[in-house]
Formats: C-alpha cells, structure tokens, sequence
C-alpha cells in the first residue's frame, strides 16, 4: 500500500500539573527534513526527536511543534539575589555616576548572566517531559501515518486508473501500427499511378517494394511500445507492493522513461489515429508525473 508524504498528527497530556502538546506536519519533499520546534529550555530534546521521526518516516517535510506548561510554580525560575545585588551595586558605582540618580532596567538586569537560575528539580523536569514528548510522539505519528495512508489509497486508486487508460490506449495502437504501412503503401501505389498516367514511364516493383520498406523502418514503433509495456507492468509490481517501502522516486522516474517512449512513438508515427492516442497517453502519463510527487 502506498502511502501520500502529506499528513498531520497532534497529541496532549496532563499529567501531575504538567500540560503538554506535540503536533506533527508533513508535506511533499524529495527528502527527508525535519523541522523541530522547541522551548528554549528543552532544545537538548531536538536530536533524539528528529531521530524518532526518521525511524517511523522516510521522505517528506517534517515539522514537529511541542510545547509545555505547569499549573504550580515549580517550573519557574529564581532570581539569585546575590547576584543581582553585586551587579545593581556595580552599576552604581561605575565610574562617572557617582552621586546621580540612576535609572536601571529591571528587564535587563533579568538577562544578565547568573541572575535567573533554573529550578533545583530541573533534571528531573526535563526527564518528565522527554517522556512526555516521546509518548504524545508516538500518537501523533500514528495519526500521521494513517492520513498518509488514507490519502495513498485515494492516490492508488488514481494511478490505476491512468495506468488502465494508458493501456488500453497502447493497445489501440499496438492493433492500428501494422494498417499504417499498408495504407502508406496503398497511397503511394495510388500516386504513382496517378503520375505515370499517359506516358510511356514504368516503375519498377522493387523500387516501390524499397519505398515500403524505407517508411516501414522510420515508422516503425514496435520497440517502443515493448519497452513501454514494460514500464507499465514495472509500475503496476511497485503499486502492488506490501512491504510498506517508499516506492515515489522509482515512480517519479519510471513515469520519465514512460513519457521519453510516448514522445518517440509521436515523432516516429504520422498516422492520424496513433496520434490522437499518443496524446492522451502522454496527458496520462503528466498526470501520473504530478501525483507520484505527493508518494512517500
């Protein structure tokens, strides 16, 4: 079963006054990227999460947002009031504002080094919401994972019906190739008739046979539908496949070497009936192009 890249996901929790949340998004890529957005205070997170995504998603643009928040104060950070006397008393007596009325930014004074420390609990804080992530990770992947997979059969269902046409149409044409030359030659014969009509010229068999035979070469597509068919029925196998492996990129090129054989047989055909059928191959064939980017 094929799978789309594009999916969403999202989780909460509270649990002991913690409140937590972690949504996943992803859309099309060749790639696999992932995007991670933390609080500043859980930023060491970042590694092992972008590594769980990898292990459950192998292509696409992955953005993971997680926030937390507490009820009680304890996650909260406390001034160490030492410090913030020693640069307070530094400031005021800093050479030239001795005797003058100073005005201090208590914002600022906030963000010097040293003066807002972390809980005493921090380490045990972190590990409480390491394995809150990685447990509403979990969910959110599996929310993911299914949307992808809804959206793949929605995709499945439209690459089999493009692949049912493009057959269909090649085996018109497959059917209408020999009729070309016998036609071609019932044209030409009709036309030297005509041309030789009243005069004492005669055209030789083999000349004609030889005219036959050189237009019968340069028309002569029956290579191409083979490989064609070919593609098709490698298309076919990789939509079939149960493995659960990404299968988009061989379908991005296959979908190349499929439209490559379409425009050689339009350029090798001058037939009016082949033609109509080669542009709705090709038309197909841009279709599955443009839907096989959305496959994981």
């Amino acid at each position: 079963m094929i799978r789309s890249m594009t999916g969403y996901g999202e989780s909460a929790s509270h649990e002991r006054g913690v409140h937590s949340f972690l949504e996943v998004r992803s859309l099309n890529s060749k790639y696999f990227k992932a995007v991670i957005r933390l609080p500043d205070e859980f930023q060491g997170l970042e590694a092992e999460l972008e590594s769980e995504l990898r292990r459950r998603l192998t292509r696409g643009t992955v953005t993971l947002t997680a926030r937390t928040s507490e009820d009680a104060g304890g996650a909260s950070h406390r001034i160490n009031q030492d410090v913030l006397n020693s640069y307070v008393e530094q400031i005021k007596g800093a050479a030239g504002l001795s005797g003058m009325q100073v005005h201090i930014d208590a914002a600022a004074l906030l963000a010097l080094p040293g003066v807002l420390q972390p809980p005493a609990d921090e380490e045990e804080r972190i590990r409480r919401v390491r394995a809150s992530f990685l447990a509403l990770l979990d969910k959110s992947c599996a929310q993911l994972v299914a949307m992808r997979e809804r959206e793949g059969r929605a995709l499945l269902a439209d690459l089999l019906s493009l692949r049912d046409l493009i057959t269909s149409r090649l085996e018109r044409i497959r059917l209408r190739a020999p009729a070309v030359v016998l036609e071609y030659e019932q044209r030409l014969r009709q036309r030297i008739d005509m041309l030789l009509q009243g005069s004492n010229l005669r055209l030789e068999p083999s000349d004609l046979i030889r005219e036959i035979a050189v237009y019968a070469e340069k028309s002569d597509i029956a290579e191409e539908l083979a490989r064609l068919a070919g593609h098709i029925a490698q298309f076919t196998d990789l939509l079939s496949q149960a493995d659960g492996q990404p299968i988009g990129r061989t379908l991005d090129f296959l979908a190349q070497e499929m439209l490559r054989e379409a425009n050689t047989i339009a350029s090798k055909s001058g037939d009016s009936e082949i033609a109509r059928d080669i542009v709705e191959v090709k038309g197909a064939i841009d279709r599955i192009k443009e839907q096989v980017q959305n496959v994981e």
